[in-house]
């Protein structure tokens, strides 16, 4: 086997008395639910989690014209399958791993990234930036309301400090708020390894989903990303009377499963290397051990250059980003010029916390279909 699974002692622990599965809110434990699968639950269960099904991957659903398409939702489903496997072959926690793959995403605004940096630019002119990774916090701690006795899903530290550090690291300087998080600290492998099983997941899906849109083309990919041409070889010398769509289909698979075996292979060599046996040596690495190698760091790479360069850039989806550009600043400038025109609860809140970080909240929390309706009913508004 070409990855060992990892001392025991590198692992998040699934103990109910563990530091890390610590709540803000005290609750008496399971009877037969680990923390980090109860918070699993919660997050299932969530309005936001469920919104995920109406919002942008990378096709919006003006743009899309398959119902196969990857929505935020299915996409963070595949995220999940990959990052519960990874860890559990490294002898990691699994649930921990899960659980962060699911809540990944839950900060995302509609139309996807063209969204983010349409709300970001906004809040600019206010002083602040938009944060996927911080909104998800906000979510989790505050927006949803699913217990009696306080705000929020009440999440384990574990999982509160995944959300934030999964993907990047934060200043204590520049993020006093987020002092309980061990700044520090590099957060434990499960963490880690999110960040990496949702390139595998996108890069992979992504291409496929563009491929079955006709934006990108088996011949221009095969020619740009030689891992790609690779896998088909690989596929047509097995199968050499099957459809092309199913032989694309195989080389896929084969790219996936050899960036996922890469994924464990190196994280148990970096492991290994720097002589790591506990969690608290974990935390105090010189730098993150969730990595690929260098060959598959290549094929990686090749492979985002071409979907940026063919698909995420692209003249065909050039005019989505644009439009929803124009919606979220649009409605942005008309909520912030008069916060009493947003739900009496944004509105309360903009009193509280201001105008901008409300309707922020507001717009980021919407799917693409609430935003296209609002959007109508402004530019009736404006007719009127």
């Amino acid at each position: 086997m070409p990855w060992t699974q990892l001392a025991s002692a590198v692992a998040v622990s699934d103990a109910d008395n563990d530091p890390l599965a610590r709540r803000d809110q005290p609750e008496a434990s399971h009877p037969y639910r680990a923390p980090f699968v109860r918070d699993c639950g919660r997050i299932l269960h969530a309005r936001a989690f469920r919104r995920l099904a109406g919002k942008t991957q990378v096709f919006t659903r003006s743009a899309a014209e398959s119902d196969h398409t990857r929505s935020r939702l299915t996409h963070t489903l595949e995220v999940a399958q990959i990052a519960r496997t990874i860890a559990a072959a490294l002898g990691l926690n699994a649930h921990l791993a899960e659980t962060l793959a699911l809540v990944h995403d839950i900060g995302h605004p509609p139309f996807g990234h063209a969204g983010e940096r349409a709300l970001d630019a906004a809040l600019i002119q206010h002083g602040m930036r938009f944060d996927h990774n911080l909104h998800a916090l906000r979510i989790v701690t505050s927006f949803e309301e699913r217990n009696a006795g306080f705000r929020g899903l009440n999440l384990t530290l574990g999982v509160r400090e995944g959300i934030i550090k999964h993907s990047r690291d934060y200043s204590a300087a520049e993020h006093p708020e987020l002092a309980a998080y061990f700044l520090d600290r590099l957060p434990p492998i499960e963490a880690q390894l999110i960040d990496l099983a949702d390139e595998i997941a996108y890069l992979t899906a992504d291409l496929e989903d563009g491929l079955e849109a006709r934006i990108l083309r088996l011949e221009m990919a095969r020619a740009e990303v030689p891992c790609l041409d690779r896998a088909f070889e690989q596929a047509a010398q097995r199968h050499p009377h099957a459809a092309e769509r199913l032989l694309r289909n195989d080389a896929l698979k084969m790219i996936l499963n050899r960036l996922v075996t890469d994924l464990m292979c190196e994280v148990s060599r970096r492991v290994k290397a720097n002589g790591i046996e506990t969690l608290a040596e974990v935390r105090a690495a010189r730098e993150r051990l969730a990595a690929f190698s260098e060959e598959r760091q290549v094929d990686r790479d090749s492979l985002r250059r071409f979907l940026y360069r063919n698909l995420y850039e692209s003249a065909e989806l050039e005019a989505e980003h644009q439009r929803a550009g124009e919606i979220i600043s649009t409605l942005f400038a008309y909520w912030v010029e008069d916060p009493r025109r947003l739900p009496a609860d944004h509105a309360a809140r903009a009193e509280d916390e201001g105008a901008a970080r409300a309707v922020t909240d507001y717009i980021a929390g919407m799917t693409d279909s609430y935003i296209e309706q609002a959007w109508s009913r402004f530019l009736e508004t404006e007719r009127h």
